[in-house]
């Protein structure tokens, strides 16, 4: 494993890939910027400063990974579609020893990292955190925390409450693999599996907290909740559900990618995470409210990192956010990105 204060970033020149770097930068440590793209990487690296160093490797050459993880403590996988890089990097990191987090959102690639790697991981007693992102790693946060010291719930509601959603050209290009893989059909967590199906997507209302308060949502509009939730809590279903709004701009081939609205970057969009934890007729709720979900993605990655690296995590091997570190703890460390609201009884939707 790695001594030094050095992360490689892969995907560094990415939009959610610059807030990471941003972040760790931030946070008093040493960025190193990888990915396929050595000329991106030079020109992110001239506009850092500081002699940041670059390491290119594309992701089908072995032996470019493992001199681009050489010596780091850590690897934050920033790549998409993380179903051609997740395997090659998370590899590499195996091979080197040292802690991988990704921000995967597609649904199979985070299966299929639990289903390949967990067992590997374990051996090596390498810490490897899928989904640390706003999507699978903020709601599996926010469900673990509203589980309390339970281990087994009826069902998890997940409802994302956005403004609104600039896709960004990565998210669309793991939209189209995605889409690929499923046949075009959805998915859901329902009797304690993931399920492929044809049906339509229903709308109804959402009770977000104020200032959103009810919106219009479309229901079992899933997305990574349903792999990382269930990998640690016993629970037989995982409904998402999303702003109407939101769901119509990220269908909309039109819809232009996210604009920064201040010096940071960030995007001006908005949202509510609300997630609903039900057993046995009782109901307890945990949200977090901030801005622009990319953005989001940086501080949940980052302080991942931070605590793996700082010995304050629990499994020796491949596990969500929730599993992997104290919940509650973990969300009230975001509060300065986030506002969070500490789990409490709530009413049925």
């Amino acid at each position: 494993m790695g001594t030094s204060d050095a992360v490689v970033v892969y995907g560094a020149t990415g939009h959610t890939g610059r807030f990471v770097v941003a972040e760790l930068l931030r946070r008093g440590f040493t960025p190193i910027l990888s990915g396929r793209d050595a000329d991106r990487l030079a020109t992110l690296a001239k506009e850092i400063g500081g002699g940041v160093e670059v390491r290119a490797a594309a992701v089908d050459d072995a032996q470019a990974l493992d001199r681009a993880l050489a010596g780091a403590a850590a690897v934050v996988n920033c790549a998409g579609p993380f179903a051609v890089t997740g395997g090659p990097v998370v590899e590499a990191a195996l091979r080197a020893g040292i802690p991988y987090v990704d921000v995967a959102a597609e649904i199979e690639a985070n299966a299929s990292m639990f289903a390949t790697y967990a067992g590997r991981a374990a051996r090596a007693g390498t810490p490897v955190v899928p989904a640390m992102a706003f999507y699978g790693g903020l709601g599996d946060l926010l469900a673990t925390a509203a589980m309390g010291d339970a281990t087994a719930a009826d069902m998890v509601h997940v409802a994302y409450g956005l403004s609104g959603w600039h896709p960004t050209e990565g998210t669309r290009a793991a939209g189209r693999v995605s889409h690929e893989r499923r046949a075009g059909r959805r998915v859901r967590f329902r009797n304690g599996a993931l399920e492929y199906h044809d049906d339509q997507l229903t709308e109804q209302d959402w009770p977000f907290p104020e200032p959103m308060g009810r919106r219009a949502v479309l229901a079992e509009f899933t997305m990574a909740d349903v792999v990382t939730v269930p990998s640690h809590l016993d629970v037989p279903e995982v409904r998402g559900y999303m702003t109407v709004v939101a769901a119509r701009d990220l269908a909309g081939a039109d819809t232009p990618a996210p604009e920064a609205a201040d010096a940071s970057g960030r995007s001006d969009q908005t949202f509510v995470v609300d997630v609903v934890v039900r057993k046995d007729g009782v109901e307890r709720r945990a949200t977090a409210a901030g801005r622009d979900i990319y953005a989001i993605t940086a501080p949940l990655a980052v302080e991942a990192v931070a605590r793996i690296l700082a010995g304050d995590f629990r499994v020796k091997g491949l596990a969500s956010a929730g599993a992997m570190f104290d919940a509650t703890d973990f969300l009230r460390s975001l509060e300065p990105h986030l506002t969070v609201e500490t789990p409490e009884p709530a009413k049925a939707p």
